[in-house]
């Protein structure tokens, strides 16, 4: 048996598996994220006055906002952190700006990267309180 065949081979064989390795953890990473990001943990809605929109973030921008709920006049609010990925909802949130809205939402668990919004709470819709 040739030594140097011997040990060629094993480099190819531990090269090999590295980049199955690699690949299988991408293609899982991948799947992970789709479906965090497909499938709704819980949906609704909350009903209060926009106090802040902004489009943040260094690489990624993403829509960030506050909600201020208040259920009886003189209690003190009760704040709701949202992200709007859409910027066509972002817009007609702001065109809402000074009202009572009902904004919503769907919750997605475990996100794995803050590129898509930094909480877990995905404003979709949003309307005019009457």
């Amino acid at each position: 048996m040739d030594l140097t065949k011997a040990k060629r081979d094993g480099k190819k064989w531990v090269l090999l598996t590295a980049v199955a390795a690699v690949l299988l953890a991408v293609v899982g990473a991948s799947l992970y994220s789709l479906f965090t990001l497909h499938y709704a943990y819980s949906e609704g809605d909350r009903v209060g006055f926009v106090q802040k929109l902004s489009k943040r973030g260094w690489i990624c921008k993403t829509n960030e906002g506050e909600l201020a709920m208040v259920n009886i006049a003189g209690q003190q609010a009760t704040i709701f952190t949202f992200s709007v990925p859409s910027d066509t909802v972002a817009n007609e949130i702001e065109s809402y700006a000074g009202h009572r809205v009902v904004l919503v939402y769907e919750e997605h668990k475990g996100i794995p990267s803050s590129c898509f919004g930094d909480t877990p709470y995905f404003v979709t819709g949003v309307k005019k309180a009457e």
